[in-house]
């Protein structure tokens, strides 16, 4: 295989670590187990059941750089953790004893969001600049370590896509602390929209009222301070669903009767919905992006197609690579496969 010139990381949930291919391991540069959790101030994985199987991962695939991923949506503690200085020097020592534990080569903070509490847990104005102390804190604990042991460890977070995510935090200031930040350019619309859309598409097209997408993200962390060499964009192996959706237009831009919940993700898509059972795939040549719809509903997805595009929109802006959610969301193995084929050199 190849060596990679770009990132090309994934998400895999703890539980399926002991079904990760060969295969498939080869083609990732990186590696996030989900989750680590936040508790009293410090990194918690005793929940975590399957992190026995790093070690035999590490063994086959030494150059794939795994990190804990901690937090995730509706995960709480970061807020009152990097509320003090004790607190912010609890965490990063736990992240050194995760570290030390574990054949782990870096953390990956999933915190959504700084200084937002849409997902039900505690927040404050103050976690915009307590985010940048706690990210050097854990930073330089890292740094240590890392002097002791000879090598670098990896300090990585994960970032809401749209505007409110860098007015919440000091993204100029933070990058300077991470080795790069992986942007969810996914669920850009969905559980709070009834408006049809993409949710992971690369440009904004036309008459989309909205007017997230990849690239307007990639824009907006630039212009906040983030050197493109450090963006890594997103891309979704699972859907978007709309139901009760007016026949017009494909179903695309149409008032809904739902808001856009979760989908099937692309093992199903692929089994039972792609050009199946009713459903049409449509391809918005503005947007890079394809959708189903079968008169009343509408899918919102990833492919082969969409993520090809991805791939050269990173190489054509210099950009750090492409990350995933969620390994177990593909079983065809098709999507990464198109990563790995899409930013090999």
């Amino acid at each position: 295989m190849t060596k990679h010139n770009h990132i090309v990381a994934g998400y895999a949930v703890d539980a399926k670590l002991p079904e990760m291919t060969r295969e498939d391991l080869t083609k990732l540069t990186h590696l996030n187990v989900a989750f680590g959790h936040v508790r009293s101030d410090e990194i918690s994985t005793d929940h975590l059941q399957n992190l026995g199987h790093l070690q035999e991962i590490k063994r086959e695939h030494p150059e794939l750089c795994i990190l804990l991923s901690v937090g995730g949506w509706g995960a709480g503690g970061f807020s009152e953790a990097a509320s003090t200085e004790e607190g912010r020097t609890s965490m990063a020592d736990s992240a050194v004893r995760v570290l030390t534990n574990h054949p782990f080569d870096g953390i990956d903070l999933d915190w959504e969001y700084p200084s937002y509490g849409e997902a039900e847990i505690a927040s404050s104005p103050d976690d915009k600049t307590n985010f940048t102390l706690l990210l050097k804190t854990i930073r330089e604990a890292l740094d240590r370590k890392g002097a002791q042991d000879g090598r670098h460890y990896l300090l990585t977070i994960a970032a809401g896509a749209d505007q409110y995510y860098v007015d919440g935090t000091e993204m100029d200031q933070v990058q300077k602390y991470l080795d790069f930040v992986q942007l969810m350019t996914y669920d850009m619309r969905g559980g709070f929209q009834v408006l049809t859309g993409h949710h992971t598409n690369l440009y904004t097209p036309t008459g989309d009222l909205f007017r997230i997408s990849t690239d307007a993200s990639v824009n907006i962390f630039i212009r906040a301070g983030v050197p493109k060499e450090k963006i890594v964009i997103g891309a979704a192996f699972y859907s978007r669903v709309w139901n009760q959706v007016p026949d017009r237009n494909n179903g695309l831009y149409q008032m809904a009767g739902s808001t856009g919940g979760y989908g099937p993700n692309y093992s199903t898509l692929s089994a039972e919905y792609i050009n199946k059972n009713g459903y049409t795939r449509y391809w918005d040549e503005e947007a890079c992006a394809p959708y189903l719809y079968n008169g009343t509903s509408l899918i919102s997805y990833d492919d082969e197609e969409s993520i090809g595009h991805k791939c050269e929109y990173v190489k054509n802006n210099s950009l750090a690579g492409i990350m995933f959610w969620e390994y177990s969301c593909d079983e065809t193995h098709q999507l990464l496969d198109a990563m790995y084929r899409g930013l090999r050199v």
